[in-house]
C-alpha cells in the first residue's frame, strides 16, 4: 500500500496519507486531515526496497568477489558478516553458532574458537572446518 508523506502549508503538521493504489495516489487530491487544507507539500522521505531471500542470497552467489573481503577479515568484521546472514535467513543457528558469532566479535580467531570448540558438530561433521573456510574468504560448502 503506498504511503506519502506531507506537511500542510497552514497548519505546518506533517500528515501521512495511504492510498490503496498508486493509481488512487495519481487520482487523488491530498486533503490536510487536521485543518481540511488543500495545500500540501510532498516531502521525499527515506524509501525502502524489499528483496525476497533469493534474490538477496542469489546476488551474493553470483558476485565472484563476495567473499572475498573476509579472505583478509579481522575476526570481528567475519563475526559481524555472520550474524548479518543469520539475521538474513530469519533462522535460529543454534547455540553453538551463535557462541562462535559472539567469539569472533571479541576478537578471537577461528583457530583459537576451534581449539576451545568441540570438533564435531551436532551432525558429526568437522565444526572446525566451516571455520576454517570462513577464515579463507570461503563458504561453508566450499
Amino acid at each position: 500500500m503506498p504511503s506519502y508523506d506531507y506537511r500542510c502549508d497552514s497548519c505546518k503538521k506533517r500528515v501521512l496519507l495511504n492510498y490503496k493504489t498508486y493509481a488512487e495516489f495519481d487520482r487523488a487530491s491530498p486533503v490536510c486531515p487536521h485543518c481540511g487544507s488543500t495545500s500540501l507539500t510532498r516531502w521525499i522521505t527515506r524509501v525502502a526496497l524489499s528483496k525476497s531471500e533469493g534474490r538477496r542470497f542469489g546476488e551474493a552467489e553470483t558476485d565472484d568477489g563476495a567473499l572475498d573481503d573476509l579472505a583478509d577479515a579481522d575476526p570481528a568484521t567475519l563475526g559481524r558478516y555472520m550474524r548479518r546472514m543469520s539475521d538474513e535467513t530469519g533462522e535460529n543457528l543454534g547455540e553453538e553458532f551463535n557462541e562462535v558469532v559472539e567469539r569472533l566479535e571479541k576478537g578471537q580467531s577461528p583457530e583459537e574458537i576451534e581449539t576451545v570448540m568441540s570438533p564435531l558438530d551436532d551432525d558429526g561433521g568437522a565444526f572446525g572446518s566451516t571455520l576454517d573456510s570462513l577464515s579463507d574468504g570461503g563458504g561453508a560448502d566450499d
